[in-house]
């Protein structure tokens, strides 16, 4: 209920999947460090501005098959798109050694994934270093996004000296341009409590397995969380609000050409998918109040349906 309005939540059809290579030509003026996620119900172009205050980190949680992988691979080579790398660096760290390949590809990540206890122990004390060291010079760019999956094998293998390392980067990463994109299967209070918690204020919950851990993993009562679909069907939660998208997906081949396209140094406006850009299909009636930020949301959450309808 929203004052006089009453939603309703009817069931619907298999969720149609999202390219995001399609969905990236559509676009236009996405501003720096600014992840591409899906499209929400209505079909507006879903972004999230990670310097924002209310962003800085990610916490993206959902069960096996719910998309969540999938989801954080395609925000980080959003980034890698639409970034040159003087603005977006990417440090990987996977320990079961799957989810993070083929982005290790890209110009735009720092090393190989980390993949073993050792290698993710060393990354997060260059990142701690680097965050002091930017702390001292006053600098923050380029971003460095660090991705993380699968974040309660990292902190089981690593202890409380990884938990105390990732701890102090969320805390204190933001003023050093540091943001991590960290995934977890298991919102529990081991992966995700106390400060762990309160520093990761932007969730991305996909299907969990009961309304138990759809609270724990939203932070809020009754999200609907556990009702999720799958496949890229997702709740965007911040500030007590959410916000449903189907998440945007990148096949083997659009590693392919995206990796192609970076290497390439292509200037100036690119062609993602290989097919000209069409029109957004958004319907005025349907756009947000404002063109680039939505007050509710304290501007951590960008739309540009309004500015595409303008491009036309």
């Amino acid at each position: 209920r929203d004052g006089a309005a009453i939603q309703i939540e009817v069931p619907r059809g298999t969720p149609e999947p999202v390219r995001m290579l399609p969905l990236c030509d559509r676009l236009s003026l996405i501003p720096p460090v600014t992840a591409v996620l899906g499209l929400e119900q209505d079909g507006t172009p879903l972004l999230l501005r990670l310097p924002a205050p209310d962003v800085t980190h990610v916490l993206v949680v959902g069960t096996t098959g719910s998309g969540k992988t999938a989801l954080a691979r395609s925000l980080l080579v959003s980034l890698a798109m639409h970034n040159r790398q003087s603005q977006v660096q990417l440090v990987l760290i996977d320990p079961k050694g799957r989810g993070f390949g083929p982005i290790a590809r890209m110009p735009h990540t720092l090393g190989s994934v980390a993949s073993t206890p050792e290698q993710a122990m060393e990354r997060l004390r260059w990142l701690i270093g680097e965050m002091e060291r930017r702390d001292r010079e006053g600098i923050s760019r380029p971003a460095l996004v660090v991705g993380i999956d699968e974040l309660a094998d990292l902190l089981m293998t690593g202890g409380a000296p990884v938990e105390a390392m990732l701890t102090r980067l969320s805390q204190r990463g933001r003023e050093a341009g540091i943001h991590l994109v960290a995934c977890t299967q298991k919102p529990t209070a081991d992966v995700i409590g106390g400060a762990m918690k309160a520093n990761f204020p932007v969730r991305l919950v996909g299907s969990v397995a009961s309304r138990d851990e759809a609270r724990y993993a939203t932070g809020i009562a009754d999200s609907g969380a556990e009702k999720l679909e799958g496949k890229g069907d997702f709740l965007l939660v911040a500030k007590g609000a959410t916000v449903r998208f189907q998440a945007a997906w990148l096949g083997p081949e659009d590693f392919d050409r995206v990796c192609l396209v970076l290497r390439d140094g292509i200037r100036g406006p690119r062609c993602w998918s290989g097919n000209p850009p069409q029109p957004a299909n958004v319907a005025p009636p349907q756009l947000p109040v404002q063109v680039d930020e939505r007050p509710a949301a304290g501007g951590w959450l960008q739309s540009l349906g309004r500015r595409l309808v303008h491009n036309r």
